[in-house]
């Protein structure tokens, strides 16, 4: 199984270049990409590519708009990204059932429960060794989490609906849950159980390939969430457990109303108390899975945009002061110097800057965000500090091309200008960009390798439509030479890792 590996990255000691892709955006037979075959091949088109970082979206389990940044829990794996075909191989699944069951959710669940209660009958007794000992390592997590989730099937509510004795956590009622909804929990155990397996797997390939996985890791949490039903002490609730104010930031370059996101927020005295346990956790997690990890909204940690939970929009907020300086302190004195990177877009203030510098995270750089306010923005290339990630955009943005197929005449004149009236058609002359920059990390979105327009963008920011977090890629769209082409690149501007 995967073990925590606190150990510094050496990110930083290579100049290196990786691809942004999240899972689900993998092909394949199921309703979304997966941990099987095509994740496994995907390492492989990196490996050949000369790239050696594949950054995903956070991988928990996500409620019913799909956000990777809207999860049920923060330790848990999405049971969506379980793939059918290592069940088959372990003979917990038919082919007849792989192939009728792969092509819905509900499908994959079916199958899922019919490979959990075939290892009850064909499992070796290392298999439920492996499987003991994989509950007892997560039971910081896994007990809380199983018992949230089999209510919630149970229920259908969102807990802080519950009856009082479950919402509250009353240790009778608890325990008369657990009872009855044993086989339940057993079943998310093994889930679990399978998640990690496989994406032990896949950390094992990407290691052989010398491939770096890069995770991201959201600042706050879901309301309907296990963490939050498990320690509502650590959250600013009302007493009925609905939330006194939420999480968000101010207008921005992506809303003119800017975003509310509806989080709970930190009670940080309550945290700071227990030795910001939960966080330690939740960064323990983090690192059995990934190499290296991005926090979402970095600027969170020395303030955060406090929003009171009646209002519809995040105009009326305010900030309020965070602990960053004592939560990271603490960080590093128990895990030593981490592989996180800081997301620090957005309005940073010098304060967010320093505490970003003192312990050492790399910041992002965004090239979209470059070509305007003249020569004195931050984001233009020759402005790149070498402790940084570039990105020719991320998943929040529009792909390169249809970003620039947006800008005005004199905008794009101005971006054509500055990149040197390059021959080549966009987005290839950002990528170069990207690829040229001081910073040690350039990271490249799959659609933009791929030419693609703005039908393939990822997400709209402050939008719940329906559109988001869909986009997958096929394999017939992705040009024979782009490998070849992609290694050239890499090679020529340093970042190629032999």
């Amino acid at each position: 199984m995967l073990t925590e590996d606190t150990s510094p990255s050496d990110s930083q000691d290579h100049r290196r270049a990786g691809i942004l892709l999240h899972l689900t955006s993998l092909p394949g037979a199921g309703p979304c990409g997966d941990l099987g075959p095509q994740a496994h091949h995907f390492i492989d088109f990196l490996a050949d590519c000369g790239m050696t970082v594949w950054q995903m979206l956070p991988v928990g389990p996500t409620q019913a708009d799909r956000s990777p940044y809207q999860t049920s829990s923060v330790h848990a794996g999405n049971p969506r990204l379980i793939a059918l075909e290592p069940l088959l191989e372990q003979g917990w699944l038919t082919m007849e059932e792989c192939r009728q069951l792969q092509g819905s959710d509900a499908g994959r669940g079916r199958a899922l429960r019919r490979a959990y209660g075939r290892f009850g009958e064909l499992a070796t007794d290392g298999q439920r060794a492996e499987l003991a000992c994989f509950t007892e390592e997560h039971s910081y997590w896994l007990l809380d989490y199983a018992l949230f989730r089999a209510l919630h099937e149970e229920l259908e509510r969102c807990w802080w609906q519950w009856p009082d004795r479950l919402r509250h956590r009353e240790e009778e009622a608890l325990a008369a849950a657990r009872a009855r909804l044993a086989d339940d929990l057993d079943y998310i155990a093994f889930e679990q159980f399978v998640f990690f397996r496989q994406w032990a797997a896949l950390k094992e390939h990407a290691d052989a390939r010398g491939v770096r996985l890069f995770g991201d890791m959201p600042i706050f949490v879901a309301h309907d969430s296990a963490e939050v039903w498990a320690r509502p002490q650590d959250f600013d609730l009302n007493p009925d457990c609905s939330l006194r104010v939420v999480a968000g930031v101010p207008p921005d370059y992506f809303s003119a109303t800017g975003q509310r996101w509806g989080n709970p927020l930190y009670r940080w005295d309550e945290m700071a108390s227990e030795g910001f346990r939960f966080w330690i956790e939740r960064i323990a997690t983090q690192l059995r899975l990934f190499h290296l990890v991005r926090i979402d909204h970095f600027r969170g940690f020395e303030s955060y945009w406090e929003i009171p939970s009646e209002e519809p929009h995040a105009i009326h907020g305010s900030w309020v002061k965070s602990p960053g300086d004592a939560l990271f302190a603490r960080l590093h004195e128990h895990f030593g110097q981490l592989p996180l990177i800081a997301e620090d877009l957005g309005l940073i203030t010098e304060e967010v800057e320093a505490l970003r510098k003192r312990f050492r995270l790399p910041g992002m750089k965004v090239l979209q965000f470059a070509f305007s306010g003249g020569a004195a923005n931050p984001y233009l290339p020759f402005h790149h500090d070498r402790d940084s990630v570039v990105y020719t955009g991320t998943h929040d943005n529009d792909t390169t091309l249809g970003w620039y197929q947006s800008l005005d005449a004199a905008e794009r004149d101005y971006v054509d200008d500055f990149l040197g009236q390059s021959s080549e058609s966009m987005p290839w002359p950002l990528v170069r960009a990207a690829l040229a920059s001081r910073s040690h990390l350039a990271i490249l979105p799959m659609q933009d390798i791929m030419g693609l327009d703005t039908a393939h963008r990822m997400n709209r920011p402050g939008t719940s439509d329906g559109k988001n977090w869909g986009w997958r890629f096929a394999w017939p769209d992705v040009a024979t030479d782009l490998p070849a082409r992609m290694r050239g690149l890499v090679g020529l501007y340093g970042r190629l890792v032999v």
